[in-house]
């Protein structure tokens, strides 16, 4: 039987790779050799990394030139492959760039804000960019303007239920205000109320406790489109009602959007398969209310 070392030599390897051959010639362009030379590591170790030394220098020189992100010539855009040295030994990773560490650093307020399954452009809302050109508007900016100016100051201030039509803005406008709080190292919350309740339940074996109790105990909450689930007598009665019960009691403030006024949701809590049980409801209803400020957002859709 042939060895590998013969089977190799047959195919053209050579079994002692002449390192210090690519290496030299490697070592012909100017961009290369000044590059290594930053790395202050001894000959005998470098040459055995002249591949990853080669991309990572045209990298570097890459990133040297560059204009910004949008210029990047990487996939990986705002990172390039460049080695370490650690412990007298070379190591290679994605490092980011000047333009992506300060990209990261003006965004890293978003890790304040939890989102579930929302889209980005609601993780990415901001005060600037609300929409203003309609009187129909008015008061809910208002409010949030007056919410974001006491709660900076420390002053005790209820949230909000935001009803309005499909589309208007509702959820990009607390997003918005919650957004604004992160950049003072607000923690907070945005959960999609129907898939976040079958969530929740899928959950049982494996992280119940921890998502519950965080959206019990998070300082800003938004519960995106209440009553756009269906009603059962667990989301009801086990979920939704201890949640905002607590948050009561600690004075926590809680927002919501729906499609529904509080009459209209008060009647979705009321039925549950067939089953009608109106006094629950109610003492749900009374709950929303003492967390909650109620405005009514009746504007174009802004989705169209």
């Amino acid at each position: 039987m042939k060895s590998v070392v013969s089977e190799m030599k047959e195919n053209g390897f050579s079994g002692n790779t002449d390192f210090s051959r690519d290496f030299n010639e490697a070592m012909e362009n100017e961009n290369f050799r000044d590059f290594v030379s930053k790395l202050d590591l001894p000959r005998e170790k470098l040459m055995k990394y002249t591949t990853s030394l080669e991309e990572c220098s045209y990298n570097y020189y890459a990133c040297k030139n560059c204009k910004g992100l949008i210029h990047c010539p990487f996939k990986l855009c705002g990172y390039s492959y460049l080695p370490r040295v650690i412990d007298s030994r070379l190591e290679f990773d994605y490092q980011p760039c000047k333009y992506k560490v300060r990209e990261l650093k003006k965004n890293s307020y978003q890790n304040n804000v939890y989102v579930f399954d929302l889209p980005l452009d609601i993780k990415n809302a901001s005060m600037d960019s609300i929409y203003s050109n309609d009187s129909n508007r008015y008061e809910a900016i208002l409010w949030i303007n007056k919410f974001l100016g006491d709660y900076r100051k420390g002053k005790a201030t209820k949230g909000l239920y935001l009803s309005g039509n499909f589309g208007c803005g509702k959820t990009y406008l607390i997003s918005a205000l919650f957004n604004e709080l992160a950049h003072d190292g607000v923690n907070s919350a945005i959960i999609f109320w129907p898939e976040f309740l079958r969530d929740l339940k899928a959950s049982f074996s494996s992280d119940f406790g921890s998502k519950y109790d965080f959206v019990k105990r998070v300082p800003l909450l938004l519960i995106d489109d209440i009553g756009a689930e269906a009603t059962t007598l667990w989301g009801r009665d086990e979920i939704f009602c201890p949640l905002v019960q607590y948050r009561m009691q600690e004075h926590l403030p809680t927002f919501f959007t729906s499609n529904l006024d509080l009459n209209a949701l008060e009647e979705h809590f009321s039925v549950s398969k067939g089953n009608v049980d109106h006094i629950k409801a109610r003492r749900i209803i009374e709950r929303v209310k003492q967390l909650t400020d109620q405005v009514s957002m009746v504007s174009k859709n802004l989705r169209d």
